[in-house]
């Protein structure tokens, strides 16, 4: 429990204003029961007030963790100033996606991607360049590009089963070092059902 005495100068104190922090300018006794105080609150403006001896159970002396203490987890502030920064990596370099990907992609799948698809939002853009010229390429930087900015949670690649060897593949060289989750079997198999079934009904 703080004690009278125990309100010297400089001490912060709650409990001498509702609901707010005092730093004490000043103590002076009256006796040994009473001490009349000057304190300055967190707006810098004094006050004086008398405190007598049954107020102490109210009082609470604030040793660390005010308003611009120093005191938090340096380890936490680093991480979490690191995050904020990654988030706003993308204002800072325009190619982000390229640089923080395994892949060295062509000028014209840069320019389609930045110049063409980025540029369209929300995007109702047809990719269809020929056989070999890198869609897949194209669309994982978008796709990369887009959950860096956090425009991108979660996205549903529908590919022929063909090209399913060749999706798996590229997860497993994690060039764009996104997480995926494999229904590719499942939607051939369902595709193949819907074909047989209902496009081409007996």
């Amino acid at each position: 429990m703080v004690r009278l005495e125990d309100l010297t100068k400089g001490t912060q104190v709650q409990g001498i204003l509702p609901n707010s922090i005092v730093t004490i300018v000043d103590a002076q006794w009256h006796g040994s029961d009473v001490v009349e105080l000057t304190y300055k609150d967190a707006s810098g403006t004094l006050g004086n007030e008398l405190v007598f001896r049954d107020r102490e159970p109210t009082l609470e002396i604030i040793t660390s963790g005010g308003a611009w203490s120093f005191t938090a987890d340096g380890a936490n502030f680093r991480l979490a100033s690191e995050a904020h920064r990654i988030r706003l990596a993308y204002l800072f370099d325009p190619l982000l996606a390229v640089h923080t990907s395994l892949v060295e992609p062509l000028p014209h799948q840069i320019t389609a991607v930045y110049g063409e698809m980025l540029t369209r939002q929300p995007l109702r853009f047809l990719l269809a360049d020929d056989p070999g010229a890198g869609k897949t390429i194209m669309a994982g930087l978008l796709m990369r590009e887009l959950l860096i900015r956090g425009d991108l949670h979660r996205c549903l690649v529908i590919c022929p089963g063909s090209l399913a060897d060749f999706s798996r593949d590229v997860e497993k060289k994690d060039w764009f070092a996104i997480s995926y989750r494999e229904p590719v079997a499942i939607l051939y198999y369902i595709w193949r059902f819907l074909r047989l079934n209902l496009l081409n009904p007996a």
